[in-house]
């Protein structure tokens, strides 16, 4: 994809991440072109998939700035209630987002943006459990493949990652990207509380 190349991509690391929210767009940024760092708690430590497939931290939250980056992506799975216990990782967030910086969180990764007041008044997804907590930070839930947000990408599950990424890339590409429709994967009492919530 042209404008990406050189593009500067965060990606968050800490234990107990969901494999595929994580490898899956740093190949696929690599591979468009973009310079990715996986950024974790303290440089060159490793840091064990739910699976245990193993990836290593390029940097420590600590040593770098949100303007560093071009975008910064949040995994799902477990890891990112392990990111927010760090206050260099919720930092990073706060700072990104204060600055408009392309933010993308997948699965569990909005509680990242939850505790970096990144969501008041905007569209969010996630994975369905967390809902709650988007809520209560002020952000407006949708279960769709992908919801977009001004700087703002999110989605819900590993299924939903070429949606994911190919708003991510454009957004960092154009300044733009488009959220996806699809059908709700939610229960039927989740749809149905959704649905009377719309409803006032």
């Amino acid at each position: 994809m042209t404008g990406v190349k050189g593009k500067r991509v965060a990606v968050l690391v800490e234990k107990f991440y969901e494999d595929l929210e994580l490898w899956y767009p740093v190949l696929r940024l690599r591979e468009a072109g973009c310079d990715v760092k996986i950024v974790g708690p303290k440089a060159g430590e490793s840091y064990a998939s739910k699976h245990g497939y193993p990836a290593r931290a390029d940097v420590s939250a600590g040593d770098v700035k949100a303007a560093d980056f071009d975008a910064i992506i949040i995994p799902g799975g477990y890891s990112p209630d392990h990111m927010r216990r760090h206050a260099a990782m919720v930092e990073l967030v706060t700072q990104a987002g204060r600055m408009g910086k392309v933010l993308a969180a997948i699965c569990h990764g909005p509680w990242m943006l939850c505790s970096a007041h990144c969501l008041q008044g905007r569209k969010v997804t996630g994975f369905m459990s967390i809902r709650d907590d988007v809520e209560n930070a002020g952000g407006f839930w949708e279960d769709a493949p992908c919801v977009r947000d001004r700087n703002l990408v999110t989605s819900r599950t590993p299924d939903d990652l070429p949606a994911f990424t190919r708003a991510i890339l454009q957004l960092v590409s154009e300044g733009k990207a488009e959220g996806t429709k699809g059908n709700p994967i939610a229960p039927a009492w989740v749809q149905e509380t959704l649905a009377a919530g719309s409803r006032g």
